[in-house]
């Protein structure tokens, strides 16, 4: 079995606007939190961690902020690419009024790209590794950690800033791998 735990990164400090691709700080002041996740993944993945991270730089302040050094990042982490959408207000992004998961999930911003095509770019990395792993990402990284079992249903769950979602795969490799959902948002705090 193989344990994936993705974090999502420390709270990005975005003034209010739409950042999947642009490159923000995160606030990583709360040291009380980073030190009970820190614990927590060690009690989770022990504390010989292979770590990957998106090469965001609230991903990389997140995981210094752990004690994590500087880990080796691989850009099919980052997060979707929203396209005309990033650096909107959230107030001002556009209301795609009620879509089915599937419908939403192929929706395309101008110039960016769809959850699908996101989560396309993520699954090989994730479904390539060979042995427990920490990412440090975002939280389109997650769910589309999460859509391996539950397709774009994925698109349904909200992912707290530092939180951690935890997935195991059985033994076998490849794309009929099982995929198993063991946690989502864990926090520091619960």
């Amino acid at each position: 079995m193989v344990r994936l735990a993705i974090l999502r990164h420390a709270p990005a400090l975005t003034d209010g606007r739409l950042a999947g691709r642009s490159d923000v700080d995160a606030d990583c002041g709360a040291e009380a939190a980073f030190r009970q996740m820190r614990q927590r993944i060690e009690a989770l993945l022990g504390t010989d961690l292979q770590t990957l991270s998106s090469p965001a730089r609230r991903c990389l302040q997140t995981a210094a902020a752990l004690g994590l050094g500087t880990p080796p990042t691989r850009p099919e982490l980052w997060e979707q690419d929203y396209g005309a959408w990033e650096g909107l207000a959230y107030d001002r992004l556009p209301d795609l009024g009620p879509l089915p998961a599937r419908d939403l999930a192929r929706h395309r911003p101008e110039g960016g790209e769809s959850f699908e095509d996101m989560a396309a770019r993520v699954h090989p990395l994730l479904r390539a590794l060979t042995r427990d792993t920490l990412i440090v990402a975002h939280a389109g990284t997650v769910r589309a950690g999460l859509s391996l079992v539950v397709g774009p249903a994925a698109l349904s769950f909200a992912v707290a800033p530092l939180s951690l979602t935890v997935l195991s795969r059985s033994g076998r490799d490849g794309p009929d791998a099982e995929w198993a959902i063991e946690a989502v948002n864990l926090t520091a705090l619960c």
